[in-house]
């Protein structure tokens, strides 16, 4: 069979293959799952996006710090943490220039010879990165490793960033869910302290027959003498008024 043909035909189905995986992934827009969880998802979805990638990783960086956040295998794990201990590879590279690492192995052991000596007994023949930018607390790079010998080729680097670029987006969703959630969160206990703080407020003033700023010094005082949050006080005040004997 023609070369050509054969070719035009693994590209075809490359493209599709990326196409279903970018189809999966879409999925994570409705689901509004936690972050760590869409993380994972698109991990385990690139291997199937880029076919000639055997085990992947999405790296972070934590006020500089690189970490895996998930990955495929220890295998990757162990390629990543050879990274990061060395201070060079791929994934660094990819995620602080902000450009695609696609790399063989002899090229590798010329560019980063620390990283390629450690990972020397890892298998990988290839390595192919790409940055990953969610925002600026969530950034770094996902990573692809070839054990099989296949090679990364433009096609598949091609493909690579169109992934990663739909990835952001469900990434980004997921984190503006996330922060959501925690707003929730914490509007929802500050108005639960204001509503305890202003029953014993209220509970002070008629016992004490005083105004709301006098009662509400009481507590920040009873505070600051405790060494206790004023909510806590609060609280406490409230549940030993409410559990004292009624007075004739």
């Amino acid at each position: 069979m023609d070369k050509k043909l054969l070719d035009e035909r693994d590209a075809a189905r490359r493209v599709d293959d990326v196409t279903s995986a970018l189809e999966r992934l879409a999925g994570t827009f409705e689901d509004e799952e936690e972050l760590s969880v869409v993380l994972q998802r698109v991990c385990q979805q690139v291997v199937h996006a880029v076919p000639d990638a055997e085990i992947a990783s999405i790296t972070l960086l934590r006020d500089g710090a690189p970490y895996t956040a998930t990955a495929t295998g220890d295998s990757a794990h162990r390629i990543d943490q050879a990274q990061y201990e060395a201070g060079q590879g791929p994934c660094l590279e990819a995620a602080r220039t902000g450009e695609l690492q696609r790399v063989k192995v002899a090229e590798a052991a010329q560019q980063w010879p620390e990283f390629a000596a450690a990972a020397a007994e890892s298998a990988v023949l290839g390595y192919l990165c790409a940055p990953l930018f969610v925002d600026r607390e969530y950034h770094g790079s996902l990573n692809l490793y070839d054990t099989g010998g296949n090679s990364f080729g433009a096609l598949d680097a091609a493909l690579l960033e169109l992934y990663t670029t739909a990835a952001e987006a469900a990434l980004r969703s997921a984190r503006r869910h996330q922060a959501a959630r925690e707003t929730t969160a914490q509007l929802s206990a500050a108005l639960t302290s204001r509503a305890v703080i202003d029953q014993a407020k209220g509970i002070l003033m008629a016992l004490h027959r005083i105004p709301a700023d006098d009662a509400f010094e009481l507590l920040v005082n009873a505070s600051q003498e405790q060494n206790v949050k004023l909510r806590e006080v609060a609280q406490d005040f409230v549940t030993s008024a409410l559990a004292a004997p009624d007075r004739p």
